[in-house]
């Protein structure tokens, strides 16, 4: 959230004070609005929700089951850029497993222990069903490349749908969560495009 300065006259006679302007910003894909006198948001507005707390407990098994996923990589494919990838969704989802168990403990909630099983709604969306990460264990070679890809596309897909459900949800508005949640968001967007391009020069589609 932005807050721009009044402005004052320059004659100091007719100096008066201004209510302060607030930009607040928009869900991932929305233009923020601006917010003046009675629409300024009071402090106990910019807590967290219960939407956030279900966001980010159901949200560290996602990410688990990712670096999973990632770790079947070295022993089952050669491609240079899908082992790039993989440590890419390695490195940024460890990180924000810590930042998601580490938001929880400081508001005194259940913290998932960063597992790759089902979070306190059942699975989440875009995770593997067991059958599903059994079939991705057994595959190598080109047959496990396209596989993960097409697994991996749906799996963010599933993230962006979370993020999604947050906002609908009335969550979002404190600024950590928003943060966290607006960069899941644009990490998971751009990584998408790239396993798009890699499952096009594979010959394969994405899955439904």
């Amino acid at each position: 959230m932005t807050i721009l300065s009044a402005c004052t006259s320059e004659n100091p006679e007719q100096t008066a004070e201004r209510a302060p302007v607030v930009v607040q910003p928009g869900v991932p894909g929305k233009s923020g609005q601006v917010l003046t006198g009675e629409k300024l948001p009071q402090p106990e507005e910019q807590r967290y929700t219960e939407a956030d707390v279900r966001f980010m407990q159901g949200m560290i098994p996602h990410h688990a089951q990712a670096l999973v996923m990632a770790e079947l990589v070295p022993a089952r494919s050669t491609r240079k850029d899908l082992s790039l990838l993989a440590k890419r969704i390695k490195a940024s989802q460890q990180d924000e497993i810590l930042l998601m168990q580490n938001w929880l403990r400081a508001r005194l909630k259940q913290v998932p222990n960063g597992s790759s099983g089902h979070a306190h709604g059942g699975i989440m969306p875009g995770m593997l069903t067991e059958a599903q990460l059994t079939e991705l264990e057994k595959a190598s070679g080109a047959e496990f490349d396209k596989l993960f890809v097409q697994f991996m596309i749906r799996h963010h897909t599933g993230a962006l749908s979370m993020v999604e459900k947050l906002f609908a949800d009335g969550g979002g508005q404190e600024p950590e969560t928003y943060r966290f949640a607006t960069d899941v968001d644009a990490d998971q967007r751009i990584e998408i495009d790239r396993m798009q391009q890699l499952l096009a020069q594979m010959g394969g589609t994405p899955l439904d």
